[in-house]
């Protein structure tokens, strides 16, 4: 039987950002019982939540979010279950290694990195999370990705002002979703043979470096063929 999976971190007042970023705010701005309808006032930022980045957020000269084709932000989907790993682990080109396999077999896939730090969310620890090589993600753009999705903070270590894993994969037109939540019961579908497609679509931000995004997964029931 086919199922879903809710892989977005609900937005709330006061939940976490990247250190820097715009706090998030949610209001009641109109109510049925004084204005007739119910209306929510927002305050974010771009990077706020379950999010995708666009090429743009690292370097301006690069492709913003509009400009990307819809197909970066919707296909089947390919687990790398590094799960486990102590904190402010480099997650290396070894580690992606039975991922890479399966991704040169199924062009237009996404890679999401499950790493098991959405448990952390809400806490500093989340702050501690592993993080891909530029190495590692040259690894991945090798095998013809271009969508990587993480469930933590980003893909770099929290606090690099390089961002050298960004780099590598926006720099040839790819978008990163982060934030993510759930990516283990993604990876036991994985494991147990079900096909997986994930969807993250952003909101329609022109010119913008990227924006939340409702991320989720559709399980099917049998094995990909």
């Amino acid at each position: 039987m086919e199922s879903w999976l809710d892989l977005s971190v609900p937005v709330v007042t006061g939940m976490p950002v990247y250190p820097g970023d715009p706090q998030v705010e949610v209001e009641r701005a109109l109510r049925v019982a004084t204005d007739g309808v119910n209306v929510l006032a927002l305050h974010l930022g771009s990077q706020s939540g379950t999010h995708v980045d666009a090429p743009y957020h690292v370097d301006s000269a690069w492709p913003a979010l509009d400009a990307l084709p819809l197909e970066r932000f919707a296909g089947p989907a390919v687990v790398a279950d590094v799960q486990g790993l102590p904190a402010r682990t480099p997650i290396t080109p070894e580690l992606l290694a039975p991922a890479l396999s399966l991704l040169r077999l199924r062009p237009g896939a996404i890679l999401l990195v499950a790493t098991g730090w959405s448990a952390y969310w809400g806490t500093d620890a989340y702050l501690a999370h592993p993080w891909l090589t530029p190495e590692a993600m040259e690894a991945v753009v090798g095998a013809g990705v271009r969508t990587v999705g993480v469930d933590a903070l980003s893909v770099d270590a929290t606090g690099d002002p390089d961002l050298p894993a960004h780099r590598v994969l926006c720099g040839v037109g790819g978008v990163i979703a982060e934030n993510l939540r759930g990516l283990d019961q993604v990876a036991a579908a994985q494991a147990a043979g079900r096909p997986v497609d994930v969807f993250l679509f952003p909101l329609h931000l022109p010119g913008a470096d990227g924006a939340p995004v409702r991320a989720a997964a559709r399980v099917g029931a049998g094995a990909r063929t």
